[in-house]
C-alpha cells in the first residue's frame, strides 16, 4: 500500500479532518453551540455566553408568546391547531439546542477522536475510503440545509404576503399574519411598526432553529460516516490477514481489534449524544407531520397558494430529516455486523489454529450491536421511519375525523 509522505502529514491530516467537519462548524458555530476549547481567551467565552443567551432569548421570544396565545387568546379550536404546529417546531429546536450545549464537551472529544483518526491513517487507500464517507456526511449535511432552511424560510416570507382582510366599520385593513401567532395583550402586533419588529424577531428565530436542526442531523451524518469508515478498514485490514507473514501475525490482529474497539467506542459516544436528540425528532416529526398534513388538507381553500406550496415544502424537509436519523441508525447497525461477516468470509481455515480462535471473538463482539436510539426506547431504523409515517397519516385521519 502507499504511504503518506511524513513531510505532508500535518497538512493532509487538518485538511481531511477540516473537510469532514467543516459544514457542521459552519451551522453550530453562528448559534454558540460548536465546542470551544477550554484554553480560550476570557473575552471569547464571553462572547460565546452572550451568544448562547441571544440564541435562548430569540427562541423564547417565539415560543412564549404562542403559546400563551393557544391558551388564552384563540377561542376556535381550528385556530389553537394552528398555532400548535409551528409553535412545537420552535419548542423543539429549544430543547434539542439544550442538549447540544449539555453535551458540548461529549462533542468536542468525539471531534479529537476523529482528528486522531485521521492523524494515524499512514495508508493512502484507507484515507480515500475515509474520505468518501465524510463526502457522504458532507452531502447529507449540505441536503438537509438546503431543505430545511428553504422550506421555513419560504413559509416565513409566504406568510408575510398573505396578510388578513379585516372589514371595520367602513374601512378595510389589511392585518399582517406572523409565521407564529404572538399574544397580542402583550404587545400588538396587528398594527405596524410593532408588527414588522416582531416578524423579523420570529425569522431570526427561526433560522435558529433550523441551524439546531440541520446542526444536530450533519453532526450525526458526519460522526456515522466516519464510523462506518472506520469499520470499512478493519473489514480491509480482514481480508489482507491472511496474507500477512505469521511472524507478524498477532501484531497485526490486535491491531485490528484495537482498530475495531476504538470505532465502537465513537459509536458509543456518539449514541449519549444523540439519543435525546433523535427522541424529540421523532415525537416532534411525528406530531407536526400530522399537523402540516392536517393543514394542507382541511385548509385548501383558505389558504394562498404560495402558502400551500410551502406547507407542502417543509413537509418534505421534515419527512427527510426524521428519515436521515433513521437511516443513520439502520447504516450503523449494518456496518457493525458486516465486520463479523467479513471474519466468518475470509480464510480464515488457512490461519494457525490460535489465530483462528481469536477471530470468534471478534464475531462474538461483532454480534452485539451498537444501536443509536430515540431517549433509549426505540431503535432509530427504516423500519421506525415507516411508524412515524403510519403513525401521522393514523392521527391526522383522527384529528380529521374530530375537526371536520
Amino acid at each position: 500500500m502507499k504511504q503518506i509522505s511524513r513531510a505532508s502529514t500535518v497538512d493532509v491530516y487538518k485538511r481531511d479532518a477540516d473537510y469532514s467537519l467543516q459544514l457542521n462548524r459552519w451551522f453550530l458555530k453562528p448559534i454558540g453551540a460548536w465546542p470551544e476549547l477550554p484554553s480560550n481567551s476570557i473575552s471569547r467565552n464571553v462572547l460565546m455566553t452572550i451568544l448562547k443567551v441571544t440564541c435562548h432569548l430569540l427562541i423564547a421570544i417565539t415560543v412564549v408568546p404562542s403559546i400563551l396565545y393557544v391558551f388564552f387568546e384563540a377561542k376556535d379550536f381550528r385556530l389553537k391547531l394552528k398555532a400548535i404546529g409551528p409553535t412545537s417546531h420552535c419548542l423543539m429546536g429549544g430543547i434539542n439546542y439544550c442538549s447540544l450545549l449539555h453535551h458540548g464537551d461529549r462533542i468536542r472529544r468525539s471531534i479529537e477522536h476523529m482528528e486522531t483518526d485521521w492523524r494515524t491513517t499512514k495508508k493512502e487507500h484507507d484515507r480515500k475510503v475515509m474520505l468518501r464517507n465524510a463526502r457522504v456526511g458532507r452531502v447529507i449535511a449540505g441536503v438537509c440545509a438546503l431543505i430545511m432552511q428553504g422550506g421555513v424560510i419560504c413559509y416565513n416570507i409566504a406568510r408575510g404576503m398573505s396578510p388578513i382582510i379585516v372589514v371595520i366599520g367602513n374601512e378595510t385593513i389589511a392585518i399582517g399574519r406572523l409565521p407564529c401567532p404572538a399574544f397580542n395583550k402583550i404587545v400588538d402586533t396587528r398594527f405596524s411598526p410593532v408588527y414588522e419588529v416582531v416578524l423579523a424577531l420570529q425569522i431570526l428565530s427561526t433560522i435558529v432553529v433550523n441551524n439546531i436542526t440541520i446542526g444536530a442531523c450533519g453532526l450525526a451524518a458526519v460522526f456515522a460516516m466516519h464510523a462506518s469508515g472506520q469499520l470499512n478498514v478493519v473489514i480491509m485490514r480482514l481480508e489482507e490477514l491472511v496474507d500477512e507473514k505469521r511472524e507478524i501475525l498477532q501484531l497485526r490482529l490486535a491491531r485490528i481489534v484495537a482498530r475495531h474497539l476504538r470505532a465502537l467506542r465513537f459509536l458509543s459516544h456518539m449514541e449519549t449524544i444523540m439519543n435525546q436528540i433523535c427522541f424529540v425528532e421523532l415525537v416532534g416529526c411525528t406530531f407536526n407531520l400530522c399537523m402540516l398534513g392536517y393543514y394542507t388538507i382541511t385548509e385548501w381553500q383558505e389558504e394562498s397558494t404560495n402558502t400551500i406550496i410551502t406547507y407542502v415544502m417543509i413537509l418534505t424537509a421534515m419527512m427527510f430529516n426524521i428519515f436521515i436519523f433513521c437511516f443513520i441508525g439502520e447504516l450503523v447497525t449494518d456496518q457493525c455486523k458486516k465486520v463479523g461477516e467479513a471474519v466468518y468470509m475470509t480464510n480464515w481455515y488457512s490461519l494457525p489454529h490460535k489465530t483462528a480462535l481469536d477471530l470468534l471473538l471478534i464475531i462474538v463482539r461483532s454480534r452485539i450491536v451498537i444501536k443509536i436510539t430515540a431517549g433509549k426506547i426505540f431503535h432509530m431504523s427504516i423500519p421506525t421511519f415507516g411508524t412515524v409515517i403510519k403513525t401521522s397519516v393514523t392521527y391526522l385521519n383522527m384529528l380529521r375525523t374530530l375537526t371536520m
